[in-house]
């Protein structure tokens, strides 16, 4: 018998030659794509600025080529399905440009881009139809991917990186005391810093677990099993890391740790480890290499999605709806950022009876993050008992990009300073405080306000709530951010400080009315 060599044709290849019913579809997909993208083109660009700037969000770089596999691969059986409009996909749209909407006016970027994405993923269902969609459910599901969202785990990832750290040096008989993310050892003193977190490689290892589960396992269960695994390895792999750059550096020195720590303990380090995560799944797989990605004769003959799908649309309604919603969106949101509230010309820490303004001199340089503010202010207020206590204060006309009250790394904890969140200290006046920490080990104990029309809390999503409803109504009202913090260590102790300071003032609120002028 005489064998053939049979030359297998390229995905790519295939899917070049598309077949009619798909032709229009896709160009109309394409269409609204590109709408999609040139309406919300900001966020599309701090999206890819963080994919291209932040080591944290490299690894989605690739997810877009990602797609486009995993879109190849089922592509043979899912061109055989014919694209027909889905009204629900309408819907959904809709209800993804409202996401955006309340992102925007709630200067929540995560928000605004995560709406971007259902509104690309919604297209496909509105364009293509709910059996189309069905069967690239898992690429569409993987888009979430795109969104860089993560940071917010830092703190509590240096919070577990420092105990595993803490724990393995015990058990390597290294002495060794923990202060929040500070460790100080014979060989120096260490901080677990935002880099060190391990964030950036659990945020991979989740996408990357995600891949591997979808394309090589059936089994629901065992797919769990290996996402778990990716879960809890990266931080365990994080702990050891820093473990041995502390242990290092006992026998050569911190500058050798430092230097080692980012040629091996960077990616080469955490390669081995997801090789040996996918090492120990290997056995497991249970997808054969042929076996195909979707059953679209299961889809094309299902009774369910028949019975969503319901009354067909055009595609010319359905590229007009599109247009709509996309337009109400823009412009209401544009009005909403339009408006910025009228600030005094001057600002002034307020009178306070029985304290009075001393020089402003801390133990360790510390001053408060406010990108943006258009009014800033940070004093020291002292009483005849001992107590001292600093106040800082910012006031925002509106909020945008660059100037958020609450965004990530401003406030009392700036962002790449040598301080750090330690952990929460004791309430004041019912009042929750944070307990913050620089090199010496120099303390602080600091309390948070925002101050937005008459709302006063601690509280960002009460915040936000109050920013979004004054948006939605094309209201402007100032945003303040008021800081009172104390020193520990001092001649009193900060907490009684602190509560001595606010018992003498009345509030918070009033200190702030006080400040921008409000009687």
């Amino acid at each position: 018998m005489r064998l053939e060599a049979v030359r297998a044709e390229p995905p790519v290849m295939r899917l070049a030659r598309l077949p009619a019913a798909w032709r229009a579809p896709l160009v109309q997909l394409g269409l609204v794509w590109g709408a999609v993208a040139l309406v919300l083109r900001r966020d599309l660009a701090a999206m890819a600025g963080q994919w291209w700037d932040s080591s944290t969000y490299n690894h989605v770089l690739l997810i877009p080529l990602i797609l486009v596999w995993l879109v190849a691969l089922r592509w043979p059986r899912l061109s055989t399905l014919t694209p027909v409009p889905w009204r629900g996909g309408l819907v959904l749209f809709a209800l993804a440009a409202l996401g955006w909407v309340l992102g925007s006016m709630a200067e929540l970027a995560q928000l605004r881009e995560l709406a971007l994405v259902l509104m690309l993923q919604s297209a496909v269902a509105a364009v293509l139809g709910l059996r189309v969609a069905a069967g690239l459910l898992f690429p569409l599901s993987y888009m979430l991917f795109l969104v860089p969202a993560g940071d917010e785990l830092i703190p509590l990832l240096q919070t577990i990186t420092a105990r595993i750290t803490t724990a393995l040096l015990a058990l390597s008989h290294i002495p060794a005391q923990i202060d929040g993310v500070f460790i100080a050892t014979p060989g120096g003193y260490f901080k677990v810093a935002e880099a060190c977190s391990g964030v950036k490689f659990l945020i991979a290892m989740i996408a990357y677990g995600a891949l591997v589960a979808h394309v090589c396992f059936r089994s629901p269960r065992r797919r769990a099993v290996f996402m778990l695994a990716c879960l809890i390895t990266p931080v365990l792999a994080n702990g050891v890391r820093a473990w041995g750059t502390i242990a290092i550096a006992q026998v050569v020195g911190i500058k050798f740790a430092a230097g080692f720590d980012h040629v091996f303990y960077g990616w080469v380090f955490f390669a081995i480890v997801m090789g040996l995560v996918m090492a120990a799944g290997w056995r497991w797989f249970d997808r054969a290499v042929d076996d195909p990605m979707i059953d679209a004769q299961a889809l094309a003959s299902s009774p369910l999605i028949a019975r969503w799908t319901g009354t067909l649309l055009s595609p010319r309604s359905t590229t007009c709806a599109i247009a709509g919603i996309l337009a109400v969106a823009l412009g209401w949101t544009t009005l909403a950022a339009g408006a910025n509230a009228p600030l005094p010309a001057r600002i002034d820490l307020p009178q306070v009876p029985g304290w009075h303004r001393v020089a402003y001199a801390p133990r360790y340089p510390w001053s408060p993050l406010f990108a943006g503010a258009d009014h800033r202010l940070l004093g020291r207020y002292a009483d005849d008992r001992g107590h001292a206590i600093d106040v800082a204060y910012a006031l925002y006309a509106g909020q945008g990009e660059g100037r958020k009250a609450d965004g990530f790394g401003q406030g009392a904890v700036p962002l790449g300073s040598p301080w750090a969140w330690s952990r929460p200290g004791p309430a004041v006046d019912g009042q929750p405080s944070t307990r913050i920490e620089a090199p010496g080990p120099v303390h602080r104990l600091a309390l948070t306000w925002y101050k937005h029309g008459e709302t006063i809390t601690s509280s960002r999503p009460r915040l936000k709530l109050a920013l979004l409803a004054d948006r939605l109504l094309l209201r402007a009202r100032p945003t303040a951010t008021l800081i009172i913090s104390a020193e520990e260590g001092g001649a009193r102790p900060a907490d009684q400080s602190l509560a001595m300071f606010l018992k003498a003032a009345g509030s918070a609120g009033k200190v702030a009315a006080q400040i921008s002028g409000e009687r």
